[in-house]
């Protein structure tokens, strides 16, 4: 006989924030938006993509205004480290456009890294490495100033190779992995020892990327975790706060919002919410709800259909048939609302025209 699931799981902690703001506060204006379908996604992908597909892909997310664009982890696969070189000898990169690479806290695979964005012209350079009590225990073995000392070891390593290229804008990113399922005391003394190696500036800022490597509580408890990390981390003033939801629980998108209105500055996903297992954040779906309350997400995506055909073409996965605003049966119910809205229009000008001139500008005159 099957046991309840239920009796297997214990409810996952609150948070306690005293006085939280964020069910109050309203989003008034877009995130920063960062892409990281040619990373995250393109890694979740049965196969991967080629050069030519993430060269489509790259150009595609430019022309839909990505300002901030994951573009690989060169020192792990010798396509992605190509077509780094690629996107920088050949110039593709746009002046306002700012390509991210990832790298765990390791000197060799940071350096190999460096090598790939040699000569960019601006460039974040994403460190990462897990920090949760089952990772720490499983994984590493090893002790939470053992994990602390490999989140500031590894930013320490990079700010030398950073100080030794001045020619290139560079931008540091630290993501504590598994932050959501981590004591929050220590992932903010992680955080604050990376900033205090790190040292941002208000006008040279880090960005503090908190992953939910996988969603594991409501959105709300998401927000609350987020609320308290804006609330007590060193060095706020000179961070762009950055999320990244994923999908496990299917609420990556109400985890974003929320985290929005909690604090974040920054959102990281992919579109149409392609990633490991379940997805990551749905960047289509966020971006069209907040056009859809009247707030301008800076992102275009009036040709919906044209960019799920890329999608489709270079993720070789099927955007679902009831997918927020861009599935089959959205736009054919979308076309067919259309249709019949016109239809009416039409018979009630029929209805209503006046026969001639005269007849108008005496309606008018009545």
């Amino acid at each position: 006989m099957l046991r309840n699931p239920a009796e297997k799981y214990r409810p996952f902690p609150t948070v306690r924030v005293t006085g939280r703001k964020w069910p109050s506060r309203t989003i008034d204006r877009a995130p920063v938006w960062m892409s990281t379908d040619l990373r995250d996604g393109n890694q979740a992908l049965i196969e991967p993509m080629n050069a030519a597909q993430k060269l489509e892909f790259f150009e595609m997310l430019v022309a839909i205004g990505f300002k901030e664009i994951e573009v690989g982890f060169p020192s792990a696969s010798q396509t992605d480290f190509d077509f780094v070189r690629k996107l920088i000898d050949e110039k593709r990169i746009p002046d306002d456009v700012t390509i991210e690479v990832f790298m765990p806290s390791r000197a060799e695979l940071i350096a190999r890294t460096f090598e790939a964005l040699e000569g960019a012209p601006r460039a974040i350079v994403h460190l990462y490495n897990a920090i949760c009590p089952s990772f720490r225990r499983i994984v590493y073995n090893q002790s939470k100033a053992q994990i602390k000392a490999l989140a500031v070891d590894g930013t320490r390593i990079i700010k030398e190779h950073v100080e030794a290229r001045p020619g290139t804008h560079w931008t540091f990113q630290y993501s504590p992995e598994t932050f959501n399922t981590a004591e929050l005391p220590f992932a903010r003394e992680v955080c604050d020892a990376v900033a205090q190696t790190w040292r941002p500036t208000r006008d040279h800022k880090m960005i503090l990327n908190l992953p939910a490597s996988v969603e594991a509580a409501t959105p709300n408890v998401f927000a609350d975790q987020i609320e308290w990390m804006d609330r007590h981390l060193a060095y706020r003033d000179s961070i762009v706060l950055s999320v990244h939801p994923h999908n496990d629980r299917g609420t990556a998108v109400a985890a974003a919002e929320l985290a929005l209105l909690a604090g974040a500055d920054r959102v990281e996903g992919c579109l149409f919410g392609n990633g490991e297992r379940t997805g990551n954040l749905d960047l289509v779906a966020l971006a069209m709800n907040l056009d859809a309350q009247g707030i301008d997400s800076g992102l275009d995506f009036s040709d919906i259909a044209a960019v799920r055909r890329v999608v489709e073409r270079c993720n070789q996965l099927p955007v679902h048939a009831r997918h927020p605003y861009a599935g089959d049966a959205v736009m054919r119910a979308a076309e067919a609302a259309r249709c019949e809205h016109m239809a009416a229009d039409q018979e009630g000008c029929s209805a209503d025209r006046p026969a001639d001139e005269e007849t108008e500008r005496q309606q008018v005159a009545a």
